[in-house]
């Protein structure tokens, strides 16, 4: 079986970068967090700013979010 010419690839997304993310789901307004886990494509992000109206669902969500690298600006 042949192997991948290209094994390494470069992670953009890094445990502890601050973040933008769009709004999904229950979620009705962008918000911005720090990177806890990378996955493939997605992470899980710790909401850290968010707006007041998206309280209740920030909560029912414990604070995090798993979301597509795709719908994601890197902050710092």
């Amino acid at each position: 079986m042949a192997e991948p010419e290209n094994t390494e690839v470069e992670e953009k997304f890094k445990i502890g970068m601050i973040v933008k993310c769009t709004k999904f789901g229950s979620i009705e307004h962008d918000f911005t967090g720090e990177i806890e886990k990378v996955y493939e494509n997605s992470v899980l992000v710790a909401i850290k700013e968010h707006d007041a109206a998206d309280d209740m669902a920030i909560s029912e969500l414990n604070q995090r979010a798993i979301v597509r690298k795709s719908e994601i600006e890197i902050i710092e």
